[in-house]
């Protein structure tokens, strides 16, 4: 079959005007954000594995008694079980569990057993007009922030990182999950001073590093650095314009991180953005021999520049406890304290 210049023009004006729309139908959906409700003693829970398998059964028997405990209702995905290698069974089962669930009127919240890998391989099975006419809270982190910017992007849902349901549910856990989950507080967040400075003269763990000094206000959005760079480009990400950025990671070579934020900064990610956290790097080392970069060298070479307000070492990421954020909705932080104050809640 021949294929002249000007059928090859006409296919790729088509093809632009597709990814165009795609992406102006993102930016408009985003601009405007669907809150879910509030959560409520007696409130249906869908447990669902939207990327690692669970092996162990007792693993979703622990999580059903964490449920209960909050005062809500387990609901188990059909293919929560499911096994395909390491995925929690194939990509369009998984997507059909976080289908069902959000048409569901008993559930208003999804919560993730765990991450792992394979929420991005879900992505263009998911429905999202579905998800946008029956918003409901979802929560996660680490893999499942693949999945918390699709449908914010997609949809313009307010989603939050916060725990999977195997974290630890501790006290400090359990008082952010039902703050912003089960109240419209606006909440606050800054680093603890960790017990073991109550006999210091001055504070050793938990300190903040600040890149640039000053205020700023956005849309806070973010998560694992390595889920949100392996999506970029793709109809997934939002338009960054004017959010404030944070991202975390873990077991990450330094240079790999490095790679990754250099990914956004070419992208034109991080030119677009008001604001930039980094959160705990957990595990992330140098490079053996004589010529690696810091963490710091690294993020002072991407963000100072910028000019923004920006800091390092919040208390977000690979660690305990777990706390529970909104994700599109309005904050101001300020990068000299190290704080992130919200200006609305994140649920009605």
């Amino acid at each position: 079959m021949s294929f002249n210049r000007r059928q090859f023009l006409t296919a790729s004006l088509g093809s632009l005007t597709l990814l165009t729309s795609i992406y102006s139908t993102a930016s408009a959906q985003n601009s405007s954000v669907i809150k879910p409700r509030k959560l409520k003693v007696g409130s249906g829970v869908g447990l669902v594995s939207p990327a690692g398998t669970t092996f162990i059964t007792e693993d979703i028997n622990i999580v059903q008694d964490a449920v209960k405990a909050l005062g809500l209702i387990p609901y188990l995905a059909p293919h929560i079980l499911d096994q395909y290698g390491y995925l929690a069974g194939k990509d369009q089962d998984r997507a059909n569990d976080i289908n069902r669930f959000f048409a569901d009127p008993k559930i208003d919240l999804l919560l993730p057993i765990r991450g792992g890998w394979g929420c991005a391989r879900i992505l263009p099975y998911l429905d999202y007009k579905l998800i946008k006419n029956n918003p409901k809270i979802i929560i996660g982190f680490s893999d499942l922030t693949a999945l918390l910017m699709a449908i914010y992007t997609q949809s313009g849902l307010v989603t939050f990182h916060g725990p999977n349901g195997m974290t630890s549910w501790r006290t400090k856990q359990v008082n952010s999950f039902k703050q912003a989950l089960f109240t419209e507080e606006k909440i606050s967040f800054k680093n603890e001073k960790d017990t073991d400075d109550n006999n210091r003269l001055m504070q050793v763990k938990n300190r903040i590093q600040t890149i640039n000094p000053g205020t700023a206000r956005g849309k806070l959005i973010g998560g694992n650095l390595s889920v949100l760079s392996a999506i970029v480009g793709s109809p997934y990400v939002p338009d960054f314009t004017g959010h404030i950025l944070f991202i975390e990671d873990v077991g990450e070579n330094i240079y790999r991180i490095d790679r990754m934020i250099t990914h956004l900064e070419v992208a034109g990610i991080l030119d677009k953005i008001s604001g930039f956290i980094f959160g705990q790097c957990t595990n992330c080392l140098p490079d053996g021999g004589y010529a690696s970069l810091t963490l710091e060298q690294v993020l002072n070479d991407h963000i100072k520049p910028l000019g923004i307000p920006a800091w390092i070492s919040a208390q977000i990421g690979h660690i305990e406890p777990i706390l529970t954020f909104p994700m599109g909705v309005e904050v101001e932080i300020n990068a000299n304290m190290g704080t992130i104050n919200y200006l609305e809640s994140g649920v009605i």
